[in-house]
């Protein structure tokens, strides 16, 4: 019996699923906790997926291994294989001076620097991005910018290490370093719409050219463990979750959790000049036009707290009122927003009467704010022509039947819901799978169910007129 093994390296903690390559069936789970903060030592992702991988029962008797991982992280490497600064992770905002600078920079001739770079990498840089660290690093850590001889991500960097390599590598060691599509196309130097590094984009930020990963193709490999056993090219960790719920071209999977992000598995690569739509690619040869919000699962979190209930007797609290709560409509700007672009905002609450002002309105506003937040996160998704045929809601909160009704009734859409399950390290395992048979399984999703809501315009069209006022 063949075995895969799928690793979610996620900024919070190392996740790894041991699964029948030809089945699907989860045989045995380890997990490990990173340690905190938005500069990391690449090491201590090393030591979590060690820990998560005997605690799983170990990888001896897997065929093929693959790391999904967060995306954006800058790690960079001496000549010599070793890390010459602790990482700089994607919620790291330290480059946001750089990220303005790249734009105006590219707008100094009287063109329009967005435009520029939305046409050229998919993405208008924003601090998450890694050419705008690589920018950081070399106006603020010069000789640490000197030093870089090779610029990786989280998980190129561990498969690197899984294959054997590290610190004394040299030469021959960088020249084995590989990435994926979905993960080069968050960098800011790697084109989606022509599968090329950007060499101009490097010498304009880090100030020369460094090793660049090889780009991957979807079920290529070109590394193998010490051991012998495969080594898929990996993905980012948002391109993970879509393999692992089986998303394919026109499907939109919406994640609810700390943050909300809506992404869509496209044909064709998008490029939109406003920012609010990163154009990346996926891990199958498509694309993967995503958006992200800011305020998720904790505006539900902070909502339960005040009622004095947990999320579930939120969820029954919201479930007792009528779609549009009454009349009472939240705008969750709670930590400021992303989509919209408005950073120094704050929630607040519209339309409060005597007769409206309950508890369950209020937990009802809550759902449906979160609801309206991600809808128009689909909108600005088609308004870059991607098509939608079906919506699929994953994350801690879409357990919440209240959340599962909002967004099919706010979207106008029927939603699909898979069981609750660790769907990034999933999709890896599920590359790692492709890579050993050369095509992509067919493994079944248990548990998946279908809501379709009557949809409810009025809710949205309240909401935005709501947010207009905070624009």
């Amino acid at each position: 019996m063949p075995l895969v093994a799928g690793v979610d390296s996620s900024t919070q903690s190392c996740k790894i699923v041991i699964r029948d390559a030809v089945t699907g069936a989860v045989l045995r789970r380890g997990t490990a906790r990173h340690a905190p903060g938005t500069e990391v030592d690449p090491e201590t992702w090393w030591t979590a997926l060690q820990a998560a991988a005997a605690e799983a029962g170990g990888l001896a008797d897997v065929d093929a291994i693959s790391v999904s991982g967060q995306q954006h992280g800058m790690v960079c490497l001496d000549a010599d294989g070793a890390v010459v600064r602790p990482a700089l992770l994607w919620n790291d905002t330290r480059s946001a001076d750089a990220a303005r600078d790249m734009i105006a920079d590219a707008g100094a001739d009287g063109t329009d620097g967005a435009e520029y770079w939305a046409r050229s990498t998919g993405t208008v840089p924003v601090a998450s991005i890694t050419a705008t660290k690589l920018r950081w690093l070399a106006e603020h850590e010069p000789e640490n910018a000197a030093r870089t001889a090779a610029v990786c991500l989280p998980h190129d960097w561990l498969s690197w290490r899984l294959a054997g390599y590290g610190p004394g590598s040299g030469a021959a060691g960088l020249a084995a370093l590989c990435t994926d599509r979905s993960d080069a196309s968050g960098t800011g130097y790697w084109s989606p719409s022509t599968g090329e590094y950007l060499p101009a984009v490097l010498e304009q930020t880090l100030g020369h050219l460094p090793v660049l990963p090889r780009v991957l193709g979807p079920l290529e490999t070109a590394l193998r463990t010490p051991a012998g056993q495969l080594i898929a090219a990996g993905s980012g960790d948002n391109a993970g979750a879509a393999l692992g719920v089986g998303a394919d071209v026109g499907d939109v999977v919406v994640s609810v959790g700390t943050s909300g992000t809506v992404f869509a598995v496209s044909a064709t690569p998008a490029a939109d000049p406003s920012g609010l739509v990163a154009g990346f690619a996926d891990a199958t040869g498509h694309y993967l036009p995503l958006v992200c919000t800011l305020n998720g699962s904790r505006v539900l979190d902070a909502t339960a707290a005040l009622l004095n209930v947990d999320l579930p007797g939120l969820t029954e609290l919201a479930l007792g009122a009528g779609d549009g709560a009454g009349g009472l409509t939240m705008v969750p700007y709670f930590e400021g927003e992303r989509t919209p672009n408005l950073p120094d905002a704050t929630g607040s609450l519209h339309g409060i009467t005597l007769q409206n002002y309950t508890p369950a309105n209020l937990a009802r506003a809550a759902v449906e704010a979160i609801a309206c937040s991600l809808a128009d996160g689909l909108a600005a998704l088609t308004a870059v022509g991607t098509d939608v045929r079906r919506v699929i809601l994953v994350g801690g909160a879409a357990r919440s039947a209240a959340l599962q009704h909002a967004v099919s009734a706010v979207f106008g859409l029927p939603v699909t819901v898979p069981e609750p399950d660790e769907y990034v390290a999933n999709g890896a395992a599920r590359q790692a799978a492709g890579v050993l048979t050369g095509s992509w399984p067919e493994w079944k999703q248990a548990g998946t169910s279908t809501v379709e809501s009557d949809p409810a315009p009025d809710i949205l069209r309240r909401y935005r007129a709501a947010a207009a006022t905070l624009s």
